[in-house]
């Protein structure tokens, strides 16, 4: 398997820096109910905004479950066409991931993804070399349920999972929900 010149560039994550991604992921993963459908979301912001897959939110709220708490969270983006969805729990303070917005583009470096543990099991996280897909998203072959995160080697959250593909997974860069957020805000 050829790797693209961009990982090759990149040091793959080392076990350290899985160990860091999972601690992180662990404090700031959630688990978002809309009417439908439940599934995983991260916790972008220290306000109380949850980033997961649109289908697992209503069309004004869905349910946040952090910590054993299960708390109502208004929608504040829902974008059929990136497939994501921005929730915002209630004011307190939440345990954010570090974010990083790589505007370049993900195809070709080095991400890593958390794989859930079954039946008693353990979460473990992966890494990977991103694939290029139809703009803006990318792919990546990891098995993943859509709104779960991803993250660079450092552990600062870069993409989320937002449709399952075969063996794996396609992904948009948080660059792309940046601007969808931007493009709501102004009339």
């Amino acid at each position: 398997m050829a790797v693209p010149p961009r990982a090759a560039a990149e040091a793959r994550p080392s076990r350290a820096d899985l160990q860091r991604v999972l601690e992180l992921h662990t404090r700031s993963s959630v688990r978002v109910r809309g009417p439908q459908q439940a599934g995983p979301g991260i916790i972008v912001g220290a306000d109380g905004q949850v980033l997961t897959a649109v289908a697992h939110v209503g069309p004004q709220s869905a349910q946040v479950v952090h910590a054993g708490n299960a708390l109502t969270a208004r929608v504040v983006l829902s974008s059929a066409v990136l497939q994501v969805a921005v929730v915002a729990g209630p004011q307190g303070t939440w345990p954010a991931a570090p974010v990083r917005l790589v505007p370049e583009g993900l195809a070709g470096r080095w991400v890593v993804g958390v794989m859930p543990g079954r039946k008693g099991q353990r979460d473990r996280p992966r890494a990977t070399v991103a694939k290029s897909g139809p703009a803006p998203f990318f792919d990546v072959d990891l098995m993943l349920p859509p709104g779960s995160p991803l993250y660079d080697g450092d552990g600062r959250l870069v993409a989320v999972v937002v449709e399952k593909r075969g063996r794996g997974a396609r992904a948009l860069p948080l660059s792309a929900v940046k601007a969808e957020l931007a493009s709501a805000d102004t009339p």
